[in-house]
């Protein structure tokens, strides 16, 4: 069952490593809403993932760090339920190098971030 959000990190770093990916824990210290994983695939492809409950939905602050991600061109997604986090493994593993925008970063809601 998908309980919380360390179920649902352990299942999507699972999945990195069965694609012979890193899922690299992102800590950065005094910096708040960081990202809490970082995906490196084979072929140079990366993902910036922010895990939450299932229907949880990131803190103004995570919503303007993955903003500003998103907009320095990075991939940024928002992972709260395992069959979300097996699906962007999948479509990231497609993607050739340099293909940005084959994966739709998540919507965030409009906020004031």
């Amino acid at each position: 069952m998908q309980n919380d959000e360390r179920d649902i990190e352990k299942f999507l770093v699972q999945e990195v490593k069965k694609k012979h990916g890193k899922a690299f824990k992102f800590v950065s210290p005094g910096a708040l809403g960081v990202p809490d994983r970082l995906i490196c695939l084979p072929g140079g492809i990366a993902c910036f993932v922010e895990l939450k409950r299932p229907c949880g939905k990131p803190r103004p602050v995570q919503r303007f760090v993955l903003r500003s991600l998103y907009h320095l061109g990075h991939r940024v997604v928002v992972v709260d339920n395992k069959n979300t986090a097996r699906a962007l493994v999948e479509r990231l593993c497609r993607l050739k190098e340099g293909d940005y925008h084959a994966v739709r970063s998540t919507r965030l809601p409009k906020g004031r971030s």
